[in-house]
């Protein structure tokens, strides 16, 4: 494990992943390699979570498709300087804003979109001309088999590596000092997370699910607010981080909302 991200590291130093073209093309391979999976990756999200197709595709894959194709067609501008302005006291110098990569970075993902919630981070990684170490759940086998499958396929470990397994596995990449963790999942992890992040200065982006409630005032138009809140929880079996988890509405519309 270690070795592995190690090489992650001499290949991000080696400069190889910094050019508009490597990025583009890179991304252009996960989506040929998606497209190559997407019977398997359809099949294993049934299996592991009794999603529907129509489902799966609608709220994972058809997601990282759009991620993939937003990435190519802005990547050219968000590489760009940006002009900024120069204060006086540097006055006839001229300022820019000049976007690098951090490095290599840790994707933990959770088990309720093991596809979306794994590869929808790793597109933007990619995009900024990161290396990538990804740990999918361990409660999602099936996906994160058909993962590996495909990542190891497609993309040398040198650049993108996948690590299976559960607490135990976790616990040594945290032991590691990547140059930021994207983590998704309960807030109980995300606690233990954030504090081996912090021994090392990692910054970390915590994608956590909570308490999601749904206001509901008398301006509403009732019929579609209770489609949408019936669509909200009721997709994914309710397992999305922002499902509507309680209604709040006004006395003047309870009793026709409910």
């Amino acid at each position: 494990m270690i070795s592995t991200i190690n090489k992650q590291r001499e290949y991000f130093l080696s400069g190889e992943t910094l050019s508009y073209g490597f990025r583009v093309r890179q991304l252009k391979a996960l989506r040929s390699a998606i497209n190559k999976y997407e019977a398997r990756i359809l099949a294993a999200l049934k299996k592991d979570l009794g999603k529907s197709a129509f489902e799966s595709y609608a709220t994972e894959v058809s997601m990282v498709y759009n991620e993939i194709a937003h990435a190519v067609k802005h990547l050219k501008g968000w590489m760009k300087d940006q002009r900024v302005p120069t204060t006086f006291t540097s006055f006839g110098a001229r300022s820019r804003i000049h976007h690098q990569p951090l490095g290599v970075i840790l994707i933990m993902s959770p088990w309720n979109y093991p596809f979306q919630l794994t590869v929808g981070p790793l597109v933007a990684a990619m995009a900024a001309g990161n290396c990538v170490a990804l740990k999918p759940s361990r409660y999602s086998a099936t996906t994160s088999q058909v993962l590996e499958e495909m990542i190891t396929e497609r993309f040398s470990k040198e650049y993108i590596s996948l690590f299976q397994g559960g607490r135990d596995v976790n616990t040594e990449l945290l032991k590691i000092s990547f140059d930021h963790i994207f983590f998704t999942g309960s807030a109980r992890v995300g606690k233990i997370v954030m504090e081996a992040a912090a021994k090392s200065l990692t910054p970390v982006s915590l994608e956590l699910g909570g308490k999601c409630p749904c206001i509901v005032d008398k301006t509403a138009e009732i019929k579609k607010t209770a489609k949408r809140i019936i669509w909200g929880k009721a997709i994914n079996a309710g397992q999305t981080c922002v499902a509507p988890d309680y209604v709040l509405a006004s006395s003047a519309v309870r009793e026709e909302l409910i």
